[in-house]
């Protein structure tokens, strides 16, 4: 009987890693197609004939594009500015479930609060002085709250935003600051809070954010109202 059980464990186990990231390749790449009508949703893109990949699909930036020693303008709103290295922007990246981005950060600018549906983020500090946080999900305990875990981080640090998860970085520093992220998918996807909840087209209506947040009509009505900025 305990030898079954440390067998149904170890299964168990393997399944759970199995289905942890994106699919795992069956092949030496599938380098995507630039079509953006040939898509496919279950691992990626379409695939490249072999016969026709090169070197510059597992290359970037392409032909006329900035490095990523290039910094990215955060003369916006937010005062930062998110420079991605997915799938969309390097071809080769497709079903290896990974990915990158460098962030740049204006004197107080953020990151603000977000989401990787499809992803954990490592994340170094190049750079400035950064606080970051992410917030747990919904606890089982109705009486419990949200956790929150923060950190102020220097260059050199290196901090984890778990997959799924809301996180955000805000720049404390009077400098400038610069983060190089990976990601634990080749498309890990970002939904803003802030912009998908005020900034949807159409907006959600108004008397379901009045009862989620508990406020005035005309506060969500002001808040749809806002124009509200994408920093990738």
């Amino acid at each position: 009987m305990a030898v079954r059980l440390l067998i149904s464990v170890l299964i168990i186990s393997l399944v759970s890693l199995t289905y942890a990231s994106d699919p795992a390749p069956l092949q030496d790449f599938c380098v995507a197609v630039k079509d953006d009508d040939a898509k496919v949703f279950v691992n990626g893109k379409i695939c490249k004939d072999p016969d026709m990949v090169s070197a510059d699909d597992f290359l970037f930036p392409g032909p006329n594009m900035p490095g990523l020693n290039v910094p990215g303008n955060t003369s916006n709103p937010l005062g930062s500015k998110v420079t991605p290295v997915n799938v969309n922007q390097l071809p080769g990246l497709n079903t290896f479930g990974i990915s990158l981005v460098r962030i740049d950060y204006a004197p107080y600018g953020l990151n603000p609060p977000h989401t990787h549906p499809r992803a954990t983020e490592v994340l170094v500090v190049v750079e400035g002085t950064l606080y970051v946080g992410f917030v747990t999900s919904n606890p089982a305990d109705p009486k419990v709250k949200n956790k929150l875990f923060t950190k102020t981080l220097k260059p050199g640090d290196v901090f984890v935003f778990p997959e799924g998860l809301i996180h955000f970085q805000f720049n404390v520093g009077k400098n400038n600051a610069v983060v190089f992220a990976g990601l634990s998918s080749q498309n890990p996807g970002v939904i803003t809070i802030a912009n998908a909840v005020f900034g949807s087209d159409p907006p959600i209506n108004p008397d379901v954010l009045t009862k989620a947040f508990q406020v005035d009509a005309n506060v969500i009505k002001y808040l749809q109202g806002q124009f509200w900025w994408n920093i990738d």
